[in-house]
């Protein structure tokens, strides 16, 4: 999970250098992802769409180290915000844009397999016990 946080985060940060730099993006075989970060939905209330996911990608990466219920469940909340606001954003590029940004669709799937993988990290028994788990949840370890 830290791997695919770590993921998003690059994809999140190239986007927001390519909108403050005034760089093209690149995008193969059209021009569909100038057209997704040149539309009005790009950004909210003035924020980058794209400044928005690093930030969410930066906050999800450090709750992965929280150790707890308290942190898995911070995971869960981040990812899936993420990755409902993801989703809205997909929806606007298939219904409202008509054009697909490569570079989204690859975030979109990060924060999905991001999203799936904290909750059942959240609700699989045990939580985050390595080793064989205790009645009370505890990892058990053999001396």
């Amino acid at each position: 999970m830290l791997v695919l946080a770590a993921a998003g985060a690059a994809i999140a940060a190239y986007l927001t250098w390519v909108h403050y730099a005034g760089l093209s993006l690149v995008c193969l075989g059209s021009h569909a992802c100038e057209v997704v970060q040149s539309s009005r939905y790009a950004t909210v209330a003035g924020v980058p769409v794209a400044l928005i996911g690093l930030i969410g990608y930066a906050l999800i990466f450090p709750s992965l180290l929280v150790p707890g219920e308290n942190g898995r469940l911070l995971t869960v909340l981040l990812t899936l915000g993420g990755f409902f606001f993801s989703a809205y954003l997909t929806y606007l590029e298939l219904s409202v844009i008509h054009a697909i940004c490569q570079w989204c669709v690859a975030s979109a799937l990060v924060v999905t397999v991001l999203a799936a993988l904290a909750c059942f990290r959240f609700l699989r028994p045990g939580g985050e016990a390595t080793g064989p788990a205790a009645p009370d949840g505890a990892s058990t370890s053999s001396s």
